[in-house]
């Protein structure tokens, strides 16, 4: 069984930083791409950023110069540093792992529970 657990989350006022951590645990073979989306009431979930195995990562237009997502291979973590956070960014942020569990032959996506971030003064 794979678990992602994450923490970090909370309220904080505008302008203010937060950092969200996530640890993939279980019968885990390889992890490829580890990430962070994120549901705002009213909305699909979206995109925040993911990071690729060998370093690799991307970000949602809306979060480029103030989100900062880095990983830690040796500890299946992933880990999202927040600044400058808007009231927009308001929502519950999940974790994503897409792995190949040691019971699979492919990969498939795994999800956190989901943690609350809410920006507000």
């Amino acid at each position: 069984q794979v678990q992602l657990v994450e923490s970090g989350g909370g309220l904080v006022q505008p302008g203010g930083s937060l950092r969200l951590s996530c640890t993939a645990s279980g019968r885990i073979n390889s992890i490829s791409t580890m990430g962070w989306y994120r549901q705002a009431p009213g909305h699909e979930r979206e995109l925040v950023a993911r990071t690729t195995s060998g370093g690799g990562t991307n970000y949602a237009d809306a979060v480029k110069g103030r989100f900062t997502i880095s990983r830690d291979n040796a500890k299946n973590s992933v880990f999202l540093q927040m600044a400058s956070l808007k009231p927009e960014d308001t929502a519950v942020y999940y974790c994503n792992a897409v792995l190949r569990s040691y019971l699979a032959t492919n990969l498939r996506d795994y999800w956190g529970q989901g943690t609350q971030v809410t920006v507000s003064s």
